[in-house]
């Protein structure tokens, strides 16, 4: 299925471009801090891990938003067939350079063309936040469909009522960005509309910077 142009966010090219100018400084913060990797963080690699294992078996695996591609190559590890697809170009530089035996393409979740019933699995890993409220429904029925039946959808985000406006990140590069926020039940409800049913709930409480979060796991059912 492909997203028509009529559903592409406004901003996209803006973020884009903003994701470009983050990328590097992410990369080093991810290799001398250990931010964002999920090895660091025992309840989100355990919802990776669970991921892996429910997947497995059921056809190729898309990571949706993926970055330098480290939780890419964290599934590839475990046996899984996975790609991985992200808006900037500079971020799949950078995953093409770490993680060399996996395959990256350039590619917002609103430019994809994914053919019905084709992928076991699809990960939208801290990768969704940044789509409008009106955009996001069109992108998980895009998702449902393109999953075989019984294939598995996970998303994880940031837990909120509001929409902050972004103008620095990752060590105050200028961004240009908005960050929606979703309550679990909202997100619930709109995978439930889009055909998917959700199999856990994972919610992390607000530590330092980070959080609240959210993981959810989703299952097309037929």
């Amino acid at each position: 299925m492909t997203l028509s142009s009529s559903v592409q966010p406004a901003d996209l090219e803006v973020v884009r471009a903003s994701y470009d100018r983050v990328a590097d400084n992410y990369v080093d913060l991810l290799q001398t801090t250990g931010m964002g990797d999920i090895r660091t963080q025992p309840w989100l690699q355990a919802s990776i891990d669970a991921f892996a294992s429910s997947v497995r078996g059921l056809g190729p695996v898309l990571d949706v938003g993926c970055g330098p591609g480290t939780v890419t190559a964290y599934l590839q590890e475990r046996g899984i067939e996975v790609s991985g697809v992200d808006l900037s170009p500079r971020m799949i530089e950078h995953a093409k350079r770490l993680h060399p035996e996996c395959s990256f393409a350039v590619a917002s979740s609103t430019e994809l063309d994914l053919e019905p019933s084709s992928f076991g699995g699809i990960l939208g890993w801290w990768s969704l936040f940044n789509l409008p409220r009106e955009i996001l429904p069109n992108v998980l029925a895009a998702f449902h469909d393109a999953l075989v039946p019984g294939g598995q959808f996970m998303i994880a985000t940031h837990v909120g009522d509001d929409d902050a406006a972004r103008t620095e990140a990752y060590g105050g590069v200028a961004v240009t960005w908005t960050t929606y926020q979703w309550r679990p039940e909202q997100l619930t409800k709109l995978l439930e509309d889009a055909g998917l049913r959700v199999v856990a709930d994972l919610r992390i409480p607000a530590e330092g910077v980070y959080g609240p979060l959210v993981v959810l796991h989703a299952r097309r059912d037929t």
